[in-house]
């Protein structure tokens, strides 16, 4: 006897901690591409920001953790005492580099962290040192059509990271065509529109970037102030 398969749209409960409306959401579309599946997870979106307070609360997949200062392991701590999600870490690749960023890689994993990011100048030195030394993913930042991301895979590299800026879709599309099955995360630009052409272009997931904690921090305060002004009104009829 075959078991009757259920078509319907289930009904999906929603719990929160009481600040649920005050969440950072990652834009819908990004549900549309295929994600990646990393020690059992499957990573669709993940939020680009070291920003504690935003790592906190937002409902994306991952927290792409990468900053333009020297490597830290006391930034990696802070970051893994508040995600609830797994983290990518910054582990260098521009001034910091070689047996340094190895030890940030080594810290990172250490840590928790469920993958390392080398920026975009990190020599294929570096990527031999961290592949040989960590068991976690290094994922490659690539920024131009011209990066020689090829040599960077060899190297041991397991997942791109693509930030081409407006260039960004058709730098996915040249990398997929010659690399079918590598791992591609990519930015998704500022609309809805731009994220679709990039998940169609073939990245897997998608890294959004938040607004800013003073932009965020503005809106509700612009809040407060209507709300004030309304209640000074109603009171003093």
């Amino acid at each position: 006897m075959s078991e009757k398969i259920i078509k319907e749209k289930k009904h999906i409960p929603v719990v929160s901690g009481g600040a649920g409306s005050d969440i950072i959401a990652v834009p819908a579309e990004i549900s549309h591409c295929s994600g990646i599946i990393i020690n059992g997870k499957r990573i669709k979106s993940l939020i680009f920001t070291t920003d504690i307070a935003i790592i906190m609360n937002n409902n994306a997949d991952a927290v792409l953790a990468v900053y333009p200062f020297t490597p830290h392991p006391a930034i990696f701590s802070a970051i893994m005492s508040v995600a609830q999600m797994p983290v990518f870490a910054g582990v260098g690749g521009g001034t910091t580099k070689g047996i340094r960023s190895r030890d940030m890689a080594l810290l990172a994993e250490a840590h928790g962290c469920i993958a390392v990011v080398l920026n975009a100048p990190a020599p294929l030195e570096t990527f031999r040192f961290i592949s040989e030394s960590v068991i976690c993913p290094v994922v490659a930042t690539v920024v131009s059509k011209y990066s020689d991301f090829q040599e960077r895979i060899k190297a041991g590299a397991s997942i791109l990271n693509i930030s081409g800026g407006i260039d960004t879709a058709n730098i996915v599309r040249q990398v997929r065509k010659s690399n079918p099955d590598i791992p591609i995360i990519a930015t998704g630009g500022p609309t809805s529109e731009s994220i679709l052409e990039t998940i169609n272009a073939g990245a897997n997931a998608i890294s959004y970037t938040p607004p800013s904690n003073g932009d965020l921090f503005r809106i509700k305060m612009d809040k407060y102030r209507e709300e004030s002004k309304t209640n000074y009104l109603k009171n003093n009829r």
